[in-house]
């Protein structure tokens, strides 16, 4: 069964709630997250705004698309490699 998905937004709210002294207990009861999740989103979104977020998701998908243009470049490349070595 796959659990609550919470966006960038909510998580910040949640992190900032965490800062303003609520116990991390009493945070993850109130929004129905695990104490693993939330200390997991503090490891990536800790310290950002919703707008930094937003960019960091945006720079997130830039790369992977990066990866995947590289990655058939790379096919490319070796394919023409492969035909270029072959004695005809």
């Amino acid at each position: 069964m796959k659990g609550k998905r919470f966006t960038e937004e909510q998580i910040i709210r949640i992190l900032h709630e965490a800062e303003s002294g609520l116990s991390v207990a009493d945070i993850c009861r109130k929004h129905n997250c695990s104490e693993q999740s939330f200390y997991r989103w503090k490891a990536k979104f800790g310290g950002l705004e919703i707008s930094e977020a937003k960019r960091l998701r945006e720079l997130e998908r830039e790369n992977g698309e990066l990866k995947k243009i590289v990655a058939e470049q790379t096919l490319d490349m070796r394919m023409l490699k492969d035909v270029n070595s072959r004695k005809w």
